[in-house]
C-alpha cells in the first residue's frame, strides 16, 4: 500500500472520495458512467474491460464480472480474453474488443489503417467513441489503483481479499 489509510477507513472510499474530493468524486462519477450508460454488448464490453485488467494487474478488476439484467460472462471467459487472438469463444467484435484494448494500451501509436479498417466494418463511429472512453477509464483507474496499491488492501467483489482470505461485504 503506497498510501496512509486511516484506521477504520475503507482505502477506496477514503482515497477516491475523501482525499482529493474534487478530482476523485468526479473520477468515481466517470468511472461509473462507463457501466451505466454503456450501450456496448456485454462480451465486448467485459474482453476490453478484462484485457485492461490483465494488463493493469489490478486484482480488483481482475476480479470483477460486469452484470446486466442479472446475466455475467461465463467462468472460463477471463481465459479466453488472454488468447483473443485464437480463442473460438469470441465473435468478431468480441475479438476487436479485446485487441483494441491492449493496442490502445501497450501500442496506440501501432493502431494502423488495416486494423481501423477492421473496426469500423464491426463497429460504428459512436461504438468506436464509447469503447476508447471506457478503455481510457479503465486504463487509468484500474492501473491508479494497482500503483497505489489500492487493489491489496480492498475486498473484492468475490468477497475475497487479494491475498485469499474471505472478506466482507465490499
Amino acid at each position: 500500500m503506497r498510501i496512509d489509510i486511516p484506521d477504520g477507513k475503507d482505502p477506496i472510499a477514503y482515497v477516491w472520495g475523501e482525499m482529493v474530493p474534487g478530482i476523485g468524486v468526479a473520477a468515481s462519477n466517470f468511472s461509473l458512467a462507463v457501466y451505466a450508460h454503456t450501450t456496448l454488448g456485454l462480451r465486448e464490453f467485459e474482453a476490453a474491460r478484462l484485457r485492461i485488467a490483465q494488463i493493469n494487474g489490478c486484482a480488483f478488476c481482475l476480479d470483477w464480472r460486469t452484470e446486466r439484467d442479472g446475466l455475467k460472462v461465463e467462468e472460463e471467459f477471463a481465459d479466453a480474453v488472454v488468447e483473443w487472438r485464437t480463442t473460438a469463444a469470441f465473435d468478431e467484435r468480441t475479438r476487436l474488443a479485446a485487441e483494441y484494448a491492449e493496442r490502445y494500451a501497450l501500442d496506440p501509436h501501432g493502431l494502423d489503417e488495416e486494423f481501423w479498417a477492421r473496426m469500423t466494418t464491426h463497429y460504428s463511429q459512436v461504438e468506436i467513441v464509447e469503447l476508447s472512453m471506457s478503455i481510457g477509464s479503465w486504463l487509468a483507474f484500474g492501473r491508479l489503483n494497482h500503483v497505489l496499491g489500492l487493489d491489496t488492501v480492498c475486498v473484492l467483489p468475490s468477497g475475497a481479499t487479494p491475498s485469499g482470505e474471505r472478506g466482507g461485504t465490499p
